[in-house]
């Protein structure tokens, strides 16, 4: 991505996200949440939100404000909205958490925070959407294009839906309309944002990603067509399934089952296609992100086959398969591409301006793989524990493994720091003349760009 031009609000909305990932795996050691309190208490709806929004939702966007422009070779539309849309997603995310503990019936906080919170955030995703968009729409799409394309739309119905849940909640909504959606749509909500928005999202990413650090050429395979349909059927059922439980329609059980078939289906094709671009790749070594990359592909496929299986999927067991795909697919992808993509944006910032003028370090002179790659060891070890604790029940053992988790990302957070403040560069090129040193996390001004 030689000469892309840098995304200006991307490292906030990184340093923002990292920040909530690391709230939310503390809430989690503390007992707060799931397996403490039921899956459906308030508790356990806040820390799902401050995951779900705060980590996964704004690491997304951030990506995307750089990457969009990148897939579809034009400059971002609406890019000054991109700081609104974070302070909005933001403040939305607190005033719904705020709800969530009214709802709980702590602190005597009113429970109009929901909708409050609900209204900023579909209006902070809105921003973000009608950027990504209009982006997207001002060229002709390529294939990881669609899948970004299919991921945003899939965004807007989360948030309508979730705004929706919020009335309902408050008690501010008609009992009646939202009664059906109440009772079948949490899932849904879920399957939506998490598979639809994170998760196509994801794999339109990592298509180009992986073909650009692994110096492939691009090529739109039948597979990676044919998983692109497959996504996009399985997130018009959702749809389906959303509007019969909102106008009580019909069961959405076969509905639901066919979604999740085409996701196993789509996700086995991507699966394929991840090995062969690997195996394609010009670039001998494999970085560490493309490396940390496959354990999450593995999270993805396990999740998804297990979660067609009625009788695992049953009960109290979907939370450690939803743990599995959250903390081993989402965050562990999230984790590993950011690793990459810190240390090439802050080799863009910093060197890009004098490249070719005088000597400049390479993009792997940023990053420690030596460390990094014990931690991501460390962090798929305890994922993989927190979810078989999960499954067997045993609140300590979960608790515990989520702890080493925490470590071991509060250390890989020390690392994308370090990379940062380009700590890790040799001295004799680490500031030449006419370098930028960029900011930790907020824009440079624009007169130093």
């Amino acid at each position: 991505m030689p000469g892309a031009t840098l995304s200006r609000w991307t490292m906030s909305y990184f340093a923002v996200a990292c920040l909530m990932l690391l709230v939310g795996q503390g809430l989690m050691v503390a007992g707060y949440g799931y397996p403490a309190v039921a899956i459906g208490a308030p508790e356990t709806l806040a820390l799902v939100h401050v995951i779900a929004i705060g980590w996964l939702s704004l690491l997304m966007a951030g990506a995307l404000l750089q990457f969009v422009p990148v897939l579809v070779a034009v400059p971002l539309v609406g890019g000054r909205f991109a700081a609104p849309a974070l302070a909005l997603l933001v403040g939305g995310l607190g005033t719904l958490v705020a709800g969530f503990v009214a709802l709980s019936g702590h602190l005597g906080l009113p429970l109009v925070f929901l909708p409050i919170g609900g209204g900023m955030l579909l209006l902070g995703f809105g921003f973000l959407a009608a950027v990504l968009a209009a982006t997207l729409l001002a060229a002709p799409l390529p294939l990881p294009a669609r899948f970004v394309a299919l991921g945003v739309v899939s965004l807007g119905g989360t948030a309508l839906l979730g705004a929706a849940f919020t009335l309902a909640l408050s008690g501010l909504g008609e009992a009646a309309l939202f009664a059906g959606l109440l009772a079948e749509g949490v899932g849904l909500h879920a399957a939506l944002g998490l598979g639809g928005w994170l998760s196509i999202t994801a794999v339109g990413v990592s298509y180009r990603l992986l073909a650009m650090f692994l110096l492939v050429p691009e090529a739109e395979r039948r597979t990676s067509c044919a998983a692109w349909w497959a996504m996009a059927i399985a997130v018009a059922l959702i749809a389906a399934c959303i509007a019969c439980a909102l106008f009580a329609l019909a069961d959405t059980f076969l509905l639901f089952a066919m979604a999740l078939a085409l996701s196993l289906v789509a996700v086995l094709l991507y699966g394929g296609d991840v090995l062969h671009i690997y195996r394609s790749r010009k670039r001998r070594q494999a970085e560490l992100n493309i490396r940390a990359t496959f354990p999450a592909v593995i999270a993805f496929a396990i999740s998804i086959l297990l979660v067609n299986i009625p009788a695992i999927r049953a009960g109290d067991n979907i939370a450690a398969l939803v743990y599995l795909f959250v903390f081993g697919w989402l965050t562990g992808l999230g984790l590993a591409q950011l690793y990459k993509i810190v240390a090439f944006l802050t080799w863009l910032e910093a060197y890009g301006p004098i490249l070719g003028r005088v000597p400049v370090p390479r993009v792997q002179d940023l990053v420690d793989e030596g460390v990094a790659r014990i931690l991501f060891r460390i962090y798929y070890g305890t994922a993989a524990a927190a979810t078989l604790a999960l499954f067997c029940g045993t609140q300590n053992v979960f608790r515990g493994a989520v702890c080493l988790q925490l470590f071991a990302t509060l250390a890989l957070m020390r690392e994308f720091m370090r990379t940062r403040r380009l700590s890790i560069v040799p001295a004799n090129l680490r500031a030449p003349d006419g370098m930028v040193r960029p900011h930790l996390f907020l824009p440079l001004p624009l007169s130093r760009r």
